[in-house]
């Protein structure tokens, strides 16, 4: 795995472990089930992790897609809810992280080939 592969690993385990904490312990909804609740925020991650342990290359994309789900979450819950504002900030910041470094080996070479010159014969 390349090194912004890693990266964007480090960010799909840091986006579970956020939503962990937010819903589980920091912020939790009142009323229902709060362990129905983290189930359902950890749920995206669900198919990036499964490829991630079986050393799939596709996780980081996978990753990246559900990356998308939180950060439209995250903006939600930061125009808001004004307590959920750092945790939310904090989704956000992740799920950019996720897409970006994900992305980052394809934009890599997609740039790096538009800048060499061609010779012509």
């Amino acid at each position: 795995m390349s090194p912004s592969g890693r990266q964007a690993t480090l960010g799909i385990v840091a986006l579970l472990a956020l939503q962990l904490l937010w819903h589980g312990l920091l912020l939790p909804a009142g009323g229902g089930a709060r362990w129905l609740v983290v189930a359902v925020f950890s749920l995206p991650l669900l198919p990036s992790l499964v490829l991630l342990l079986w050393r799939r290359p596709s996780a980081v994309f996978w990753g990246g897609v559900a990356s998308l789900f939180y950060f439209s979450h995250g903006i939600t819950e930061a125009w808001t809810v004004a307590q959920a504002r750092p945790l939310a900030l904090a989704e956000i910041a992740l799920a950019v992280w996720v897409i970006v470094m994900g992305s980052w080996d394809g934009m890599k070479a997609r740039f790096s080939k538009r800048n060499k010159p061609t010779a012509n014969v």
